[in-house]
């Protein structure tokens, strides 16, 4: 019989619907009942593509046992980490005290008061039932020792670190640099051991890095990266896209699932290194990553899903691999031989009897044969046969901010206007799908269905998106809904006294702890995202309330980054463009010129910021730039102002006198 969990649109809760445990989601009414009956708390969470979740699952919470002693003796509560990270963070931040470490599925022991006194990751069937039955017993016959651990564990968690501000500057991101030449695979590329994640914003930071000071070593780096995740199985070479991140040191194999927001920060990535080093490989793999999350992530009307499931017929990746046999009976014997050949597909395979397609080794990936093209779009058609891998169809506010940048960027360099539609599409999804009455945003929409006040990372991200699309576009719409969401970021996140962002609205539900989180993970930080906005605002309007806002964002992130500034590296993306030479353009046009775009299109100019003035657009542009009603919109033709440092220089109209004044300043 269906438990509560069947009325929700999570997919990874409705999982669970069918569990014999009783379980609840997140809210008060789970922790009233646990109060009532005076029961403590099973806390788990997971999302619907994790695999150690599904085992979990099948060798624990569809046992009748199991179900028999937490229905018993807890409140039992299911989360979906996507939907709640603010949850998830909070109690991971438990495991990660308890522990060192942390992961997913996330075990965790709760009063009902929500303090935890126990956590844990994935627990085997007969580890799980030990744990339940200690933890039943004690809650009888040692209460005052369980909540005086949570008393405590709660008191550590809510300790927040002294606020001590830092001084940006161009020490610290020199210093994050060193870090991670420190850790640098040289032979495989990548930082540190197996496993290793790809980390994109690492990427573009070190990326960016080098071209600003000639760090050729920077660059190698980051480039090796690049080539060797393309070149190993994390990189889908037969439908495109990556999966979540490689489980051995040369990138060969990974865990299967792939998620919007890697393939979304990937792409940034590799868009970055093909504008500043023109290596065509780098726009493929752009083109096919975004091909790819377009033809299998679409959701209705604009949005993006979650990502796939690394299983299918229960076993990871069998999606994925192949046999030399399966593919002669495919394509034909000589044929067959020929893609097998090119991708590393043996009779002795290299996972589990067969073999994920690679190009491990191989001297020149960059230009492939004609015939293995083909032969890879007949054995795509031929994979699409297989058993479908599982979608996870919410769409995320903040991972679609993400993958509206990528597009956006993607489509600005590429000179690809499907892109820019699907960046557009993506924000009018965003805007009247996950925008509620008041204009707040909300996290999670699934079937016509929109839910859950939005956090920090939703506003941040999506904020950057949108900045990113007008940079693409110059339609002031996307500048203005950006400026509307950092608005609101400063109402109801900002600490406008010590800086940083909280990651839940000052109105918003009251969490155990209320922490400001600088760290980057597999998602960049929202405080960095967020002191990236308001950057880029600052420069972009001349207001005076975004510049007062980033420069007090960017002294708490400085201190944040003191001690490890390789953890922050979205933070010293937003250093680069604040300290390294800057520049402001104001086009005054007719129309924006095509001249302007190709010349945004040759190089990164990440210290650049360019707005577009046209009779058009004059009114709503002085309303959020008041500076730019001195630029008059000429009779005929272009012309281009430009600032540095809070000075002007003359006017000019043609492209290639810009170019001369910015290659001066080495912007």
């Amino acid at each position: 019989m269906p438990n509560r969990l069947s009325g929700e649109k999570s997919p990874y809760l409705l999982q669970h619907a069918e569990n014999p445990v009783d379980w609840y989601p997140w809210g008060t009414e789970a922790f009233e009942r646990a109060a009532a009956l005076d029961k403590p708390v099973f806390l788990s969470v997971g999302y619907s593509t994790c695999h150690w979740c599904h085992v979990m699952a099948h060798e624990s919470f569809e046992d009748a046992a199991v179900a028999e002693a937490l229905n018993r003796d807890f409140i039992s509560i299911k989360v979906d980490r996507e939907e709640r990270p603010d949850v998830d963070a909070v109690y991971m931040a438990a495991c990660v005290a308890m522990n060192g470490s942390g992961g997913w599925p996330l075990t965790v022991l709760l009063t009902p008061g929500q303090r935890p006194f126990w956590a844990g990751t994935y627990l085997p069937r007969a580890q799980l039932m030990s744990l339940l039955s200690q933890a039943a017993g004690l809650w009888r016959s040692d209460r005052a020792g369980l909540l005086a651990a949570g008393d405590e564990l709660t008191e550590h968690l809510r300790r927040e670190e002294e606020s001590r501000p830092g001084a940006p500057s161009r020490d610290l991101a020199a210093r994050g640099a060193a870090l991670f030449a420190q850790s640098f695979d040289k032979r495989w590329g990548g930082f540190g051991k197996a496993p290793k994640f790809p980390m994109p914003h690492n990427l573009v930071f070190l990326l960016r890095y080098a071209g600003l000071t000639g760090d050729s070593h920077c660059r190698e780096m980051a480039e090796k990266t690049l080539d060797a995740m393309y070149r190993g199985g994390l990189y889908d070479h037969v439908g495109g896209g990556f999966s979540r991140y490689s489980t051995d040191d040369h990138w060969l194999a990974p865990h299967f699932e792939k998620m919007l927001y890697d393939n979304a920060l990937l792409a940034l990535a590799y868009t970055e290194a093909y504008q500043g080093g023109g290596r065509e490989v780098y726009s493929k793999i752009v083109r096919r990553t975004l091909d790819y999350v377009l033809r299998e992530l679409s959701a209705p009307d604009g949005g993006f899903c979650c990502g796939q499931d690394a299983d299918s017929e229960g076993v990871e990746g069998r999606y994925y691999v192949f046999t030399p046999g399966e593919l002669e009976r495919v394509l034909g014997p000589k044929e067959g031989g020929v893609f097998c050949g090119w991708y590393g597909i043996t009779r002795g395979g290299n996972f589990e009897g067969k073999s994920i397609p690679n190009l491990i080794g191989r001297p020149d990936v960059e230009h492939p044969p004609e015939e293995v093209l083909a032969l890879r779009e007949r054995v795509y058609a031929y994979r699409l046969e297989r058993t479908a891998l599982h979608r996870d169809d919410k769409v995320l506010t903040a991972w679609n901010g993400l993958m509206l940048a990528a597009l956006a960027r993607a489509g600005l360099v590429l000179d690809e206007d499907k892109y820019l539609k699907a960046a557009a599409d993506c924000a009018d999804f965003l805007t009247g799908r996950l925008t509620d009455g008041d204009g707040r945003l909300l996290a999670r929409w699934r079937e016509g269905h929109a839910a859950i006040p939005g956090k920090l990372d939703d506003y941040a991200f999506y904020a950057w998106g949108l900045l990113e699309l007008y940079a693409a576009t110059f339609r002031m719409e996307y500048l203005g809904e950006a400026a509307r969401l950092a608005g609101l970021l400063l109402d109801f996140f900002f600490d406008g006294e010590n800086g940083g962002f909280y990651p839940y609205p000052s109105d918003g539900e009251q969490l155990l702890t209320r922490k400001k989180e600088s760290y980057d993970g597999a998602l960049p930080s929202g405080n960095a995202v967020a002191a990236l906005v308001l950057s880029r605002l600052a420069r972009l309007t001349g207001e005076l309330r975004w510049r007062t806002a980033a420069d007090l964002q960017l002294r708490w992130l400085a201190g944040a980054a003191e001690d490890y500034p390789a953890g922050h590296s979205f933070a010293l993306l937003t250093l680069l463009e604040e300290l390294w030479p800057s520049a402001e353009l104001v086009c005054a046009a007719g129309a924006v010129p095509e001249a302007l775009r190709r010349f945004l299109r040759e190089e990164s100019r990440a210290g650049l910021t360019v707005l577009v003035k046209t009779p058009e657009n004059a009114a709503a542009l002085a309303a959020l730039a008041p500076f730019t009603t001195d630029y008059p919109c000429p009779e005929a033709g272009a012309r281009y102002c430009l600032c540095r440092g809070g000075s002007c220089a003359q006017p000019v109209e043609d492209i290639e006198d810009l170019k001369r004044m910015l290659e001066k300043s080495s912007v």
